[in-house]
Parts: structure tokens; sequence; C-alpha cells
């Protein structure tokens, strides 16, 4: 069979490989890589298959086909799939209500999966390369300490983390900045759309990606979103066994990297039944989904701060799979959560369930609540659960009541010492930091 090939969102740049579109990260246009076609999956063989390593090399095999990762895709999916990703009832609800637990990687957020998959593929693509890789990531609170993690003491490369002054909860901070070595944290002034910004504008400028070898390891990377897709893969199956039933995902929602990876499962005939995404105040998304006008925004500071983005790069692989706002409309919906109501839920489902949500899996949560009982028991539903509430103590503790338990590996990550920059948002003050 041909390899598959990778081309860019907006068609002005030559498709490449896989490993061509991973190691670059953004297209030179500035677009997103998607495959030109996508797979085919026979879903009836997945029958039988319990570990998310196993799971996730057959959903993904046909994304590396004819490419030279292939070889090495069940070793890099052993090495990065080390931890669990269990669907797990919530009891005491009437219905048949589950959680996807993303939170039980080394940072405690579902960003682990990704990172530690992208930094796998790396380590084999990289393999005997003279001049290290940098890779830059913009981060509203998981990724880049995800990231970092992952890439921390590899030889071969260096992670430049760029993160929004006093827009992280401190515990995200202490995550994002706690390395030093080859990874080297900046504190922007501004937001996370300035994050973002400085690292596309960076990615554009021809003589500085040429010095540093630029590679991204957010989810405009190919690489970060591809694996996120097999926690959905597994989760569906095993909800398909439990229920007999279609499985309906509720994703907390900012760049839309998670959701996309959810879009693709389905597509490729998984069963996974309705998406309705859960955002914050930053209503980018739902807007367009209820006008049809896209009109990005600057991001406002929210409790679930790790979705506080106004701007979303995967829209545009959304738009790409779903070119017309109608089509889009049959395929997702979408809803807003204010503070408030975020803070109310999180009491709520601690009080009725016994659940402690973070922020973000409670923003997912309040959104099952206005379901209507017709809607909630015509499908299994599952809640995303993309941060260990510990990641956000001074939120959940007093509402809840309790001290939240600290997982293993945060609580070391805890007492290491700061590592960090301050900076303008300009390019011009990244790019004298990179010296």
């Amino acid at each position: 069979m041909s390899a598959l090939a990778y081309a860019s969102s907006r068609n002005g740049a030559p498709a490449v490989s896989l490993s061509e579109a991973i190691e670059q990260g953004l297209a030179p246009d500035g677009g997103l890589y998607m495959p030109t076609t996508l797979p085919t999956v026979d879903v009836a063989a997945f029958a039988g298959l319990s570990s998310l390593p196993e799971i996730a090399r057959g959903a993904l095999r046909g994304f590396f086909e004819g490419d030279r990762l292939l070889p090495f895709l069940g070793d890099i999916l052993e090495a990065a799939f080390n931890f669990e990703a269990p669907t797990t009832p919530v009891l005491g609800t009437p219905d048949r209500l589950f959680a996807l637990e993303l939170y039980h990687g080394p940072t405690a957020a579902f960003k682990d999966f990704g990172a530690r998959f992208l930094a796998e593929s790396l380590q084999r693509l990289e393999a005997g390369t003279a001049r290290p890789l940098t890779i830059l990531v913009a981060t509203s609170g998981d990724t880049g300490g995800a990231v970092a993690a992952a890439f921390h003491l590899r030889r071969w490369v260096r992670v430049v983390v760029l993160y929004p002054k006093g827009l992280v909860s401190p515990r995200q901070e202490q995550q994002l900045t706690c390395w030093g070595d080859n990874v080297i944290s900046l504190r922007i002034d501004g937001s996370f759309d300035d994050c973002q910004r400085l690292v596309k504008e960076a990615f554009v400028d021809v003589k500085l990606a040429l010095k540093h070898r630029f590679s991204s390891a957010n989810s405009i990377n190919i690489g970060r979103l591809l694996p996120q897709m097999a926690y959905y893969v597994a989760s569906s199956l095993e909800v398909e066994r439990r229920t007999g039933a279609k499985a309906s995902y509720i994703i907390p929602a900012g760049n839309l990297g998670n959701a996309f990876a959810a879009v693709w499962a389905r597509t490729l005939g998984f069963p996974v039944g309705r998406i309705v995404l859960a955002h914050n105040i930053n209503r980018t998304v739902p807007d367009y989904l209820q006008s049809g006008d896209w009109q990005p925004r600057a991001s406002i500071p929210t409790l679930a701060s790790a979705m506080d983005v106004g701007n979303p790069s995967n829209m545009e692989r959304l738009r790409t799979l779903y070119p017309t706002i109608a089509l889009m409309r049959e395929q997702l919906s979408a809803v807003s959560v204010d503070d408030a109501t975020i803070r109310a839920r999180i009491g709520e489902d601690f009080m009725h369930y016994g659940r402690e949500w973070c922020p973000h899996t409670a923003t997912a949560a309040e959104v099952y609540s206005r379901l209507s009982p017709e809607e909630r028991r015509a499908h299994p539903w599952v809640l995303v659960a993309t941060a260990h509430p510990a990641k956000f103590n001074e939120i959940v503790e007093p509402i809840i009541g309790k001290p939240v338990d600290v997982p293993a590996s945060l609580a070391r990550l805890l007492r290491l010492p700061r590592h960090f920059m301050d900076l303008p948002p300009t390019l011009q003050a990244v790019a004298a930091a990179l010296e």
C-alpha cells in the first residue's frame, strides 16, 4: 500500500509524509496538516483487545501506512501509554453516565497522552541528527507541563514553553517552570492567544525557523493529535460492550484538539454518538455554531484556564472536515458555561455523586445536567475528565470542604525549584530569549 500523504489545511504547501508533518509541526503556509484521505479501519477486529497500546496500534496503523515510523509504532505506544485511561461509571445517577479519566499520567492531565507519543516519535526520527530540534509550545495551562515532562533531558531537543503571566493556576505554573536543563519557560505578559500568536509568528519567520529548527508540540502538530484518538476508541468500545449502545461525549473544549480527536474516531467508524463541546465563557465556537460567522476574539480569563482560547487553532481542521456550517451543526454542538455555574457544579456533583471535578470537567458535567431527561436516557453519556482536581486545589478545595489528594507524580513536581523568564508579548523578545 502506498504511503498516506499529509497536506496543509490551506492548500498552499506540498504534501508531505507523516514523519515530515510531525517534524515540521506547522505547514510552511501556516496551515495544519491533515491526511489527504482517511484510512479505513475494521472495527470488528478490535473485539478482544483490552490494553490501550493494543487498541491504539490498531486505530493508528492506517495513518502510519508507508511511513518510516510504522515499524516503531508498537514500541512508541508501549513507551508512551504506560498509564491508564479508565472509563468509570458515575455512581448515583439514574442514567448511564460515565467519566473518561484522562488524568492518570505524569502531569495529571490529558495532554500527557499526546506529548509522550510525540516525544517517542521524534526520538526515533531525530536519532543521529547533529543539530538539536527546538520545540515551541504555547500553553493555557496543561500542555506546557506535559510537553516539558515528556521531553525533559532528551539531548536532541530543546523545549521552549510560552505561558500567560497570571492566567494559569499556581500548580499549573509550577509544572511549567520546574524543569530547567533543556526546558526554557517563558512567562509572557499577555494572554494565551498572544503566546499562540508568537509561536505561529516564529514558525513563519524563515530566518528564525531555519536557525533553530522549529517544531511544535501543540495540537497544531498532528503527532500530538493522532494519539488522542486512541482513548476515544478504547472508551467507546468499552461503553458499547457494557451498554450495547454508542457512547456520546461531552468534551471540555479550548483549542479543539481533544474534540477533533473524538471527531476522527467517530469518522473512522468507532461507536461514538453525539459530540458536545463544553466551553467556558470564551464563546467563539458556540457563537459560530449559532450564527455561522467565524469571529475569533481575545480570550477571557476563567476558572477553567486551560480552555481560555479565543481563536482555537483546530477549528481550521474542523472546517476542512466539515466545509459548511450546516454540516458542522449536524456533527457538533457547543454550550458555554460561566464561572459561577462551574463552581456550583463542582459542589453539587461532589455532594450528590462523591466525584471531585476540576473546573474543566465540571464544565462538561454542567452541560450534561442541562440535557433533557429524554436526552440523558437516549444514550450512554461520557464526561471527559481532562485534569486532576489537585491541579486546581485553590478552586476545588474551598467548594468541597476537604483537601484533594495529590497524585504522587504531581507531588514530586511541586517540590522542585522554578526556572522562568518574564517577557513582553513580542517576537523580538522571544527571539532574544532563544539565544
